[in-house]
């Protein structure tokens, strides 16, 4: 049975209000991180997940363990409370994301490698241009 679960938490990090968007699917964790600037109202957080969800890019998943989450209404208001309490990012989604910047700093070299090898071929053709055209006199 496939069963997706998703949190988003919203803090503080220095200068900016940061929220770290997890999904759990079928046991593995996916990121996101997202800077709001100012701190976000509630409103803006949830118009901000109707209309941009779709668009972000989540790390690449990592197996995690799922908890089976309580239904009792006492239970999930503590677990609210502790969550409050706690600041940050766990640790499985500070992997996550390290996972993710490693993916977009190796797809960025790949890139800038090519683009340099374009130029260098680029280049290297107009030299022979301007050679033909000096051995044939015009």
């Amino acid at each position: 049975m496939d069963e997706t679960s998703g949190t988003l938490t919203v803090f503080f990090e220095e200068p900016f209000w940061v929220g770290v968007f997890e999904r759990i699917s079928n046991g593995r964790l996916s990121v996101c991180k997202v800077t709001f600037g100012a701190e976000p109202k509630d409103c803006q957080v949830w118009d901000f997940i109707l209309r941009h969800y779709h668009e972000l890019t989540f790390s690449p998943a990592i197996e995690t363990e799922v908890r089976q989450a309580a239904d009792n209404p006492k239970s999930r208001r503590r677990r609210a409370g502790e969550q409050l309490r706690t600041s940050g990012v766990g640790t499985k989604s500070q992997q996550a994301l390290q996972m993710q910047r490693e993916a977009m700093k190796t797809r960025r070299r790949q890139s800038g490698r090519e683009r340099r090898e374009a130029e260098k071929q680029r280049r290297f053709e107009l030299r022979q241009q301007k050679r033909k055209a000096r051995h044939k006199g015009h």
